[in-house]
């Protein structure tokens, strides 16, 4: 079984792909199940072609991991929210510290702009957004959005 996650990689790292290793990719992200049997049939080629195509495409650092994605809500995660922290040092280890044991911060991106990271927040209620946030802010000025939809949770990649 695969599961496939795309990234990682800078341009100057930028692997060579031909139109078999594009259709694996585009599989592997349509269907992280699929046995090897399976995504051979679907894209002309031998079992054993395929897992060697898999396998370089693993070892080459396209394909960076295997994951299950699972429901927020169902595991009773009911809000989504990202906030903007200003951080007013270059010292980040106190929010690394904090990252570490803040399971519900579930992706933290640092950015160019007023703010310098941008976190994706999971939360159980309001009154848990307003704890995890109050933590948050002890290490800068926040900013909050609550999540009303998501019309776009995810997109396959191809080539760029």
């Amino acid at each position: 079984m695969f599961g496939a996650i795309i990234g990682g990689m800078a341009d100057t790292d930028r692997i060579p792909l031909d139109r078999t290793d594009e259709a694996i990719l585009q599989v592997l992200q349509d269907d992280g199940r699929i046995s090897t049997a399976d995504l051979a049939r679907r894209v002309s080629l031998s079992p054993s072609a395929t897992a060697d195509r898999v396998r370089r495409l693993v070892d080459a650092g396209v394909i960076t991991g295997y994951t299950a994605t699972v429901s927020a809500t169902a595991l009773g995660y009911s809000i989504m929210a990202f906030v903007r922290l200003a951080y007013p040092s270059g010292n980040y280890k106190p929010l690394h510290d904090l990252l570490e044991v803040t399971p519900e911060v579930v992706e933290a991106h640092h950015v160019t702009g007023e703010d310098c990271f941008i976190l994706k927040v999971l939360a159980r209620s309001m009154s848990d957004l307003e704890r995890l946030t109050g933590r948050l802010a002890t290490l800068g000025a926040i900013t909050t959005n609550v999540v009303y939809s998501s019309p776009l949770t995810r997109r396959t990649l191809g080539p760029a």
